[in-house]
Parts: C-alpha cells; structure tokens; sequence
C-alpha cells in the first residue's frame, strides 16, 4: 500500500513537471494551442479585451520566454541582467503596475501573462500613438517601454531592429496557422 502511494505522489509531480514544460513545437500555433489546450482561452481572451491579435501575444512571448514559465535573463556567468521574469518577461515595476490595474496575477501563469501582454500593449498604445497592429514597433516599445521608444533608444541598438523584424513576422506566421487550422476561438474573435 505504502508503495502505490509513493507511486502516486511522484506520478503526481511528474505530471506537474510536464504541463509546466514549454510547447514541444513553438513554430507552429496550432500546434502550441493543440499541446497546451489551457492557453487558447487565455490567448484569445486577451486578444478581445486589449484589440490586439492572438498572433501577437504569442509572437511577444515565445520571443521574451521560449514559453518558459521561470524564464529570467542572465549573462554568462549566470548572473541575473534584470528582473525580467516569467513568460513575458515584465519587469517588477511594470509588472506592479499592471497588478494595480488588473488584481493579483503571477507572472508564472501563462494567462496572466498573456493578459499582460495584451494590457501593456494597449498602455504602449495609448502612449504612443502606435497601431496595435504595428508589432515591429510595439516589440520596440515593449522592449524599451513607452518613454524610451519616444526617446529612441532602440536606434542604437542595431539586434534590435533585427529582433523586433522577426517578432512582427513571426506574429503573423501565427495569425495565419490560426486562421488555418480554424480555431474555434478565432471565428468567435471574427464574428465579434
């Protein structure tokens, strides 16, 4: 007896491991949604309450996170570069304000994460003046925050430029395989 509940404690934690493990295909969005099926509300919840397509919450995280839910940015020798932390990646004070605004939320919960994607978007938006469809330009903003974006800090950082080309395509590669595979939530989000 004693050993079938062992058995059933450590079946228990290895399923725990494996549903907190990132996509096992991140290039495709049907693939992710049809792997992590808990996500696609999450995802097109967010892309409805902030106007902000599903490709590009998506998009935002795999490039901040890999779809890692302890993802933390370090230099070579391990040390921590900010506290960036969870699937996108805000940073305390950011992620504090978003708190205020929204109620309690970790950053390890892939919806409260996308959600957060969705609500700093909007806030970027409102900022600046941006399209919430203009995700090179939003990535920027994202990545250097509003007022940095206004400064132009990005321009000299040349990676950059090249990480946010790669975002906005990659949101719409997604865009497409959602269209594609016909996701039940992406007709809801047409039909609205």
């Amino acid at each position: 007896m004693r050993n079938r509940i062992l058995l059933a404690c450590a079946a228990l934690v290895l399923a725990g491991c494996a549903s907190s493990a990132p996509p096992s295909n991140i290039a495709d969005a049907c693939a992710i949604l049809d792997e992590k099926s808990r996500w696609e509300d999450h995802v097109f919840d967010a892309a409805r309450d902030w106007q902000v397509s599903p490709g590009v919450i998506l998009a935002f995280i795999r490039q901040e996170s890999s779809f890692r839910r302890d993802a933390r940015p370090k230099d070579r020798n391990g040390r921590l570069l900010s506290s960036a932390y969870g699937y996108s990646q805000a940073l305390d004070g950011t992620w504090a304000d978003y708190e205020k605004a929204r109620g309690g939320a970790k950053r390890k919960n892939f919806g409260d994460s996308a959600d957060f994607v969705g609500w700093y978007l909007d806030q970027i938006s409102k900022r600046t003046g941006l399209a919430k469809s203009d995700a090179r330009n939003l990535y920027l903003a994202y990545h250097e925050g509003p007022a940095g974006f206004q400064r132009r800090t990005y321009s000299s950082k040349p990676w950059l430029g090249e990480v946010a080309s790669r975002v906005s395509s990659q949101a719409a590669i997604y865009d497409g395989q959602l269209r594609r595979c016909e996701s039940r939530q992406m007709r809801k989000l047409a039909s609205n």
